[in-house]
């Protein structure tokens, strides 16, 4: 029967090396995407930023109380963890003076408060805290408050929030590789009970378990360091485990574990009874269909609880709507995997040169249209709920990273629609070769037919012409027995002998292959030589058709972009939502108090005279809001015509006389010309400040200025 490249057109090496030659442009090309996009995965996912914020305190930081605190309070942006030592109060000294209870207020999750022991002295004291938010990301930091006046703190504290490096990074390999291994898993599954079975899918879905259980039972172990800040040895703190597993996390990650128990028995089932062949097609089809039933039910509820286990411990079980957050965030994560991992499948079916029907092909494709459908849809939801404005798209961390996600999405569309059209040729191609092949093989069958008839009638003939030969030689030689006949055979009996003895029994040399003569390693080296050998024609097959060559290369382009696409993905469910980050910075611009209080910044004018001509000038001082805590300060200098001009150095400190504050200094940061800032100043009471600034025109050419500026309470 002829191969595949006899149905090749005129003039196939050509063809094929344009093919070959485009194919290796068209990995190239995805090939250094993959690289680039790794690399700002790599920053992306090391800046990933906890999702609960401390939004408020009381006492606020840095602010400056008379009489000492019952509690401390602090309010976060969403709900989180608390354990028994999630805020600590120091004193001036570094002593512990909480009661060491911490608990939420009022029952609000957002809330973390510790109690104080009672006659606390005057002084500065150091809060520090941590907690893990309820998306299961450790958050944690510090700030201070003084009772009475400000006083000096040798207080050092580690919030104990920062994960170790190593622990860090490989709590970052465990979530990769679990959403990854999930996509495999779910994909492969579908592929192989909806469209075909075959050893390259079934590799692919018993890898994909193989690598969500070692990834879960990883992170599960590295929980307790990860959310701690301890390093890689409290991996064997086995005592941890209990406090973990009494966490949502925790909780999450040992039901993955149990669903993946079930879904070793549905792997064996599925590739094994299921697609087990026993040469009767009838019988084989009433076994499918009577484990087909329990197969989609069984791997449907196994599908949604794993992908439960992480909706129930992510963005999606926190915020607004979470009730319905968390089943969309269920669809969103199975149609990932039905289309990624079923791409995978349908690359390395391709790859392997495996049979596979057009019929599974166009099914997948069908399958696939609607996974997209599912996760445009769902993904649409998500982004409203977690960006919340068309601003935090650009302004945030977490918009930026959507809108790459979006920008992969429709390469990945753009690339399934070629995968489409080559279905749709491949359909095309493959009956009118298979008819083609019907019509040759019909053809060669009759010409077998008849050469095998001519090859009998002449045989015969032979056969005829020897036995009356034989018969003659015979009669006309002597009759001898025994091992006289043996002695005395003449060399051309001893070849007819020889060669009678080939026809009765035909070895390896009527098929051209040599004879292994039973040792064990020539046999072994045919093996290797004879499956090379059909490989290599496999693969000349599979590069023959030129409709299935460019549906694989489309296929594999596709889960290029599909890898880089779940990366990313990855790195979102590691980022701060941009409706939460934007929450944040508005809590952090509107302090408790000061919009009632409406005060309004204060502004002072000072002129300024260093000597020469080109030494005069004004100088403008913005304090806001210019209450306790912390404040914006802008400096700005114009000439005596109000046009903004730089000098060589500004300087400006704050000191406050009546409680023998001060003089504080404050670092300027040169924005523009003429207009100098600091962001953040810390003013620790109310009363009247004497403000001091000095201006530099030359090398030594300067002047000190001083005014008061009043500070509200």
């Amino acid at each position: 029967m002829p191969s595949l490249t006899s149905l090749a057109p005129a003039g196939p090496t050509a063809t094929r090396s344009r093919t070959t030659a485009t194919a290796r442009r068209l990995m190239a090309i995805c090939g250094t995407l993959l690289a680039a996009l790794l690399c700002a995965l790599s920053v992306g996912a090391s800046s990933a930023s906890a999702h609960a914020a401390l939004t408020s305190t009381d006492p606020a930081d840095g602010s400056v109380v008379k009489t000492a605190p019952r509690e401390v309070t602090l309010n976060f942006s969403e709900g989180v963890l608390l354990s028994g030592d999630s805020v600590r109060v120091l004193d001036p000294k570094g002593k512990r003076v909480d009661t060491g209870k911490t608990a939420h207020v009022g029952g609000k999750s957002s809330t973390a408060a510790a109690g104080l022991h009672s006659g606390l002295p005057d002084g500065t004291y150091t809060v520090a805290w941590k907690a893990v938010s309820e998306d299961s990301h450790p958050v944690s930091g510090a700030f201070t408050f003084s009772i009475g006046a400000p006083s000096k703190t040798t207080a050092k504290v580690s919030t104990g929030g920062e994960s170790d490096g190593t622990v860090g990074t490989l709590y970052g390999i465990g979530r990769y590789a679990a959403y990854g291994g999930f996509a495999a898993l779910v994909g492969g599954c579908v592929f192989a009970g909806l469209c075909r079975s075959s050893r390259p899918v079934r590799k692919i879905a018993v890898g994909g378990w193989v690598t969500v259980f070692t990834a879960t039972l990883l992170l599960l172990l590295l929980r307790g360091p990860y959310t701690d800040g301890e390093g890689i040895g409290g991996v064997l703190d086995l005592g941890r485990l209990g406090d973990v597993l009494s966490t949502k996390p925790g909780a999450a990650l040992l039901s993955r574990l149990l669903l993946l128990g079930a879904a070793a028995i549905f792997l064996a089932v599925l590739f094994g009874s299921y697609t087990r062949r026993s040469g009767d097609a009838e019988v084989d089809a009433r076994r499918r269909q009577d484990l087909a039933f329990g197969l989609g039910f069984g791997g449907t509820v196994m599908a949604v609880g794993l992908a439960a286990t992480w909706a129930m411990a992510e963005h999606a079980s926190v915020g607004l709507q979470r009730q319905l957050a968390m089943p969309v965030d269920v669809i969103h994560l199975i149609a990932v995997g039905v289309w990624m991992g079923g791409l995978a499948s349908l690359a390395v079916t391709l790859r392997a040169g495996e049979p596979i029907e057009r019929a599974a092909v166009r099914r997948f494709s069908r399958l696939a249209f609607g996974s997209v459908v599912a996760l445009v849809v769902t993904g649409l939801y998500q982004s409203w709920r977690q960006v919340g404005s068309w601003g935090a798209l650009t302004d945030t961390e977490y918009g930026r990273w959507l809108l790459v996600k979006v920008g992969l999405v429709a390469v990945l569309v753009g690339i399934a629609a070629v995968s489409r059209r080559w279905t749709g040729r491949l359909t095309d191609a493959t009956a009118e070769a298979g008819a083609e092949k019907e019509t040759e093989a019909e053809a060669e069958s009759a010409s077998e037919a008849a050469s095998d008839a001519k090859a009998t009638t002449e045989a015969r003939a032979e056969a005829g012409t020897d036995a009356e030969t034989a018969a003659a030689v015979k009669a006309a030689q002597p009759a001898r027995t025994g091992a006289a006949d043996a002695a005395i055979d003449t060399p051309a009996e001893a070849e007819s002998r020889e060669a009678e003895s080939a026809k009765a029994e035909p070895g390896e040399a009527e098929s051209g292959e040599e004879s292994d003569d039973g040792d064990p390693v020539r046999a072994a080296q045919l093996a290797r030589q004879r499956a090379a050998k059909g490989k290599a024609t496999t693969r000349r097959e599979r590069d023959a058709d030129r409709e299935r060559s460019g549906l694989r290369r489309s296929v594999i382009a596709e889960t290029v972009v599909a890898v880089v696409l779940l990366a990313v993905a990855t790195v979102l469910s590691g980022t701060q939502p941009g409706r939460a980050e934007t929450e944040q910075a508005g809590a952090a611009a509107t302090q408790p108090g000061r919009d009632r209080l409406n005060v309004d910044p204060v502004s002072v004018l000072i002129p300024y005279n260093t000597g020469p001509k080109s030494g005069r000038g004004k100088a403008v001082v913005m304090i806001e809001p210019a209450l306790p805590g912390d404040n914006a300060l802008h400096v700005f200098t114009t000439d005596l015509a109000d046009r903004p001009v730089d000098v060589p150095e500004v300087k400006l400190s704050l000191t406050l006389g009546s409680k023998g504050i001060g003089p504080l200094r404050i670092p300027l940061e040169r924005l523009s010309t003429g207009h100098w800032s600091a962001r953040t100043v810390q003013l620790p009471m109310a009363g009247t400040w004497q403000l001091s600034l000095t201006v530099r025109t030359s090398d030594i050419d300067q002047v000190t200025e001083t005014r008061n500026v009043k500070v509200a309470q």
